[in-house]
This record gives structure tokens, sequence and C-alpha cells, in this order.
């Protein structure tokens, strides 16, 4: 009896202890901690959300505390808002009477929506505060965020509500045409450095029509979005040389999502896809990251050769450029890190690519720097011939054991060579394919295994210097006598898009 009467008297206490929601509280005194005395929003496009930032509370005292107020400066009218341990308060502006225990801390998430108008003019900056209690015990956190203005491309809206679309492989994706006489937009088939682009869907070329880029335009593409350019269209890319690591003249097609965490995230947005039958394609001086497959050409037409120059393509979650039976002339391309491979030609071609750097540095299941193929499943027929893959004064480097890799079907041709490169490849074996320094038909000159040295492969910087094996060992008569930044080549010429300099101390 006894036993259970204690029992029954514990049990009593939890109850009662369980139920209680009050708590003696003091107030606030004005000596809150804060994890930030500024709160960066990373910048935002005029009327899109941001993404949701962090800030911690802390009461360091021996005392339980209620704060009496937790709101922004500018009330309801502020364009950020708020919630406060899982709290929204008045709209998230404003914020009464909440308890912070003694050593503990809460949470504070911040958001925000504003228009280019909200922004200060000279700066583009929209700024406000958050205040803890007022008077003698007021404390402000700075809440600062860049807003961007932006044209803005998307799919209409149709009468019975759903969007329009477009046909990509014979089937219907959202997107639109780009129209050369828009109302709103005017020449929706020319990109201009005047202010970023943000496409929802995927941004088609009509047949016949040529979509130029100017140099320092800039393209945000929402997830599932793209550019699409269709039989007989057009794509010019007429990027420039940049002084600065902003890239100010470069063409740059990245993700819509402007926060640093989505830096270097790969599949962000789906692909620039050249259809079958398109023609009179140039790109030099594009810079294009963390999409899909970054540039996807589907046979496009033969008559002319798709000329990529000074093109960097990185964080794809499939590949870096995949070539269906394309023809294409490549000079100082760089691309890092795919989930398939960097470059990957298939179903046949013709390719020459000279003074290249493919790299890989995927982090699981170690994919290729370089895929070569004349076959493609489920195609009619399922061969292709490649009547050529040259590779001249490059570098094929990466995470992997082998970064080299060919898929050859011996019933049609398939033709490749290697000259003055670098390349890993670590297992050849008796493999007749692979017989670096005994097969002169198709590798000459060839360094295998030596470390590059690149100077930061994880933020896709690949300069050597003087130390690196492709130093000084290119072949002369392959040059490209400027190399993807503009610096002049010396002779002999180094390997890779990049003419060796020391590196930044």
């Amino acid at each position: 009896m006894r036993q259970h009467f204690v029992f029954f008297i514990f049990g009593i206490i939890i109850v009662f202890s369980s139920c209680r929601t009050d708590f003696d509280t003091v107030a606030s005194s004005g000596d809150l901690k804060f994890s930030k005395d500024t709160v960066y929003l990373d910048t935002v496009f005029k009327n899109i959300g941001s993404g949701t930032y962090q800030l911690k509370v802390y009461n360091t005292s021996k005392n339980d505390i209620s704060i009496p107020t937790i709101q922004l400066k500018n009330g309801l009218n502020s364009k950020y808002r708020m919630t406060v341990d899982g709290m929204s308060g008045n709209s998230g502006k404003i914020f009464k009477d909440v308890t912070l225990l003694s050593k503990d801390s809460l949470y504070i998430f911040i958001e925000t929506t504003a228009d280019i108008t909200d922004a200060n003019p000279t700066d583009f900056l929209y700024t406000d505060q958050i205040q803890f209690d007022s008077g003698a015990n007021l404390q402000e956190v700075a809440l600062v965020t860049l807003i961007q203005d932006a044209v803005f491309l998307y799919p209409k809206q149709n009468a019975d509500g759903t969007k329009e679309k477009i046909q990509i492989d014979g089937k219907p994706v959202d997107g639109f045409y780009l129209d050369e006489n828009d109302p709103v937009n005017g020449n929706e088939l020319l990109f201009t450095n005047k202010k970023p682009y943000v496409i929802y869907g995927f941004a088609g070329v009509p047949e016949d029509k040529t979509v130029t880029f100017e140099a320092g335009a800039k393209v945000f593409f929402h997830a599932n979005s793209g550019l699409y350019v269709d039989n007989k269209a057009s794509l010019q890319i007429n990027g420039a040389a940049s002084t600065t690591d902003k890239a100010e003249n470069e063409v740059v097609f990245e993700g819509d999502r402007l926060e640093s965490l989505y830096d270097d995230i790969p599949g962000q947005w789906n692909s620039v896809i050249l259809a079958k039958g398109s023609k009179n394609h140039s790109i030099n001086h594009l810079t294009l990251k963390n999409a899909i497959t970054g540039l996807n050409f589907k046979n496009p037409d033969h008559t002319t050769t798709i000329q990529i120059k000074n093109t960097q393509v990185y964080n794809c979650a499939e590949y870096g450029i995949l070539a269906q039976n394309a023809h294409i002339n490549g000079e100082n391309i760089v691309i890092n890190y795919a989930g398939l491979a960097s470059l990957s030609c298939v179903y046949g071609g013709n390719y020459i690519f000279t003074h290249c750097t493919f790299n890989n540095n995927w982090q699981t299941n170690a994919p290729f720097a370089v895929n070569l193929s004349n076959s493609l499943a489920g195609a009619t027929p399922e061969t292709n011939a490649l009547t050529q893959a040259t590779f001249n004064n490059c570098i094929i480097y990466g995470s992997a054991s082998n970064e080299f890799n060919l898929n050859k079907n011996t019933s049609t041709p398939f033709v490749y060579q290697l000259n003055n490169c670098l390349l890993k490849f670590s297992s050849s074996g008796t493999n007749p394919d692979y017989q670096f320094k005994t097969d002169a038909v198709h590798y000459n000159q060839i360094i295998l295994n030596e470390n590059p040295k690149f100077y930061n492969v994880s933020k896709n910087k690949f300069n050597i210097d003087n130390t690196s094996a492709a130093f000084a060992k290119g072949n002369q008569a392959y040059i490209i006598t400027q190399d993807i930044i503009g610096k002049t080549r010396t002779s002999p010429p180094d390997l890779g898009a990049y003419q060796s300099a020391a590196f930044p101390k």
C-alpha cells in the first residue's frame, strides 16, 4: 500500500507540473545577445520572394525574461516578414510579450518580397531593422537586401487556367516562343546587358529566327526552365573577355536562386537545347552553371559547324555538354562537375577540341570527364559514324581513376585522336583502345596520370602555374594564340584553356 501511495503522489506532481503554462518572468533589460548584428538577405529580383534567413537571440542572464515587443521598425508597412519561435505574430511584423527563459535562445526567421521602387534609388538596397523592446532598453538588428530589376519572360496563362506550352521532342512542356515584336518587352530575341532576364518555362526560338545575347547579358532560369532553339533557328552568344572576377562581359546562364547557398548546387534549371535541324550556332564567352545538362545538342544541322569558344560550364547534374551527332569546333572550353560526364559526344558526329580543360570532380560514383560513342539506344539506326573526334593540347582529368571512355560499336566508323594531351587513365591493361604509349594512330605525346595542379578545383579555378605537368607541353601546330581570358599564349604553349601564371597569394 505504501508503495502505491508513493506512486500516486508522484503522479499527481507530474500532472500538475506538465499543466503549468506560466513562468515567473522579469522584463527584458536590453541585454539580449544576437548571432549577428546585421542580417544580409542575398540579392533578390523585384517582387520575387527571398530565401529564409535566420537570427538567433540569446538570454544570457539568470532570469526568465519577457520581451515586451519584437517588431520591424517599419511596422506593418515593412516588406520583411518574420516568424519568432514558430509564431507569426501580427502579419509577421509585430510580436508582443515574448518569453525567453534563462540561458536559453529563440530563433527568428526572416524573408522579404520587395519591388525595385521600395529600394534606395542610389544603391538599390532595401533596409529595415528588427527592434527588441523600446526606450532605454531598445536593441536593433539591421536587415539588408539588394533588389534587382529584371525582365521577366514566362508562358502566358490560357483561359482555362493552363499554361502556354511548346513541343520539345514531341512532348508538350511549359514554354513560349520569344517574340521580336512583343508589345511589352520589345525584341525578345535580343538579350542585352541593360537588365538581367528571368525565364520561367522554356523560352523557344522560332524557326528561321536567331536569338542573340550581347556581351554582359545575364540570364537566370527558374526550376525546370531552359532555352530551346527550334528547327532552322540559330543561337548567337557574343560574350567578351572580362577584366574582373565579376564576369562583367561574359554572357552568364544560371539558376534564379541568388542566395549564396545555391552558388554551386547542380540541377537548378534544365538546359540549353539546340534542336534537330537548328543551325548557324556560335557561342563565345559563355559561363553556364547549375543546370541539369548545360548545352544539349540534339543532332543539329551539319551544313554549319557549331563554334564554341572561351566557354565555362560548371556543376551540371548530368552533362556539361551533351552532343548527339553534332559538328563542333571547340576552343578554350572548361567543364567541371557533372553527374554523368563533363563532355559526352554520342551517336557519332565530328568534333575538334583545342586547348580545352575537361575535368570532372563529381564527388560520388566518379563519372567521366570525356565520353565518346557512335551509338544511341533507341535511335534508328542505333549506330552512326563518328567521323572525327580530335583533341589537341587538352587536359582530361578528374577525381576518378579513368576519366576517358570509349563506347565503340565496330560496325560503324569510330575515328578519334588525342595529340599532346594530359590524360588521367590508371588501368588500361591490355585493352587495345587504351594503349596510350604504343598506339600512334590514336595517341601522340600523351602525358599520363600526372597532376596538372589546378589552382582551386572546388571553386572551378583551373589556372595552372609553371609547376604543372601541363606547363609548356603543347604543340605549337595547334596553338590558339589567346587563352580563355584573353591572355597571349607563349611557345611552346601550355595544355588546357589557361596560359600559365603565378597563382595569387
